[in-house]
């Protein structure tokens, strides 16, 4: 499966896929929804654009059948520090997530990071998300005890239906 380094033009349609797979009712096609506990948008071009800009080292991919295709998933990685990568944002289309592309997408984002010298990579999951957490434990991911707290306030991070959300951590030994 090739990922390709996102470009600029790249980034109104990875702001659309990502929306769509977490977000409103098209993420109730697949089953990453997060719909029932925040509404708004997951992400704008404004903060992904801004959050390139400023997270050195980072970079966004793309996930297509070939470079001139329709996107199908996206993926953030970023040096966390030395030997780790943080990885977020992974995301297929909601109208193709039953297919098992999600994994796929996954081994092809911790080769890319284990290629930049990453020996573990890190990622946040929203406390609630029990069926999310368990799907990444399946493919090797422990949770590593530390919460982060949910930004609330911060409109970016989308407006909270419920007061109990927070972040788990889970890494991985590549």
């Amino acid at each position: 499966m090739p990922l390709y380094p996102a470009t600029a033009a790249d980034l109104p349609a990875i702001v659309d896929l990502v929306n769509s797979a977490y977000r409103g009712q098209t993420s109730r096609q697949g089953w990453t929804t997060e719909a029932d506990y925040l509404e708004g948008q997951r992400t704008d071009l404004a903060t992904l654009t801004s959050d390139l800009a400023e997270t050195p080292g980072a970079a966004l991919f793309v996930w297509r059948d070939d470079p001139d295709t329709p996107l199908l998933g996206t993926v953030w990685l970023e040096p966390a520090e030395t030997g780790v990568m943080y990885l977020g944002m992974l995301t297929v289309r909601p109208d193709l997530q039953a297919r098992r592309l999600g994994r796929t997408l996954l081994h092809a984002a911790e080769a890319v990071a284990e290629a930049k010298g990453a020996r573990r990579i890190r990622m946040t999951v929203v406390n609630i998300r029990d069926t999310l957490i368990a799907w990444y434990a399946r493919r090797g991911y422990d949770p590593t005890g530390e919460t982060r707290p949910f930004p609330y306030g911060d409109r970016r991070f989308g407006d909270p239906l419920r007061d109990d959300l927070a972040f788990v951590v889970l890494e991985k030994v590549l």
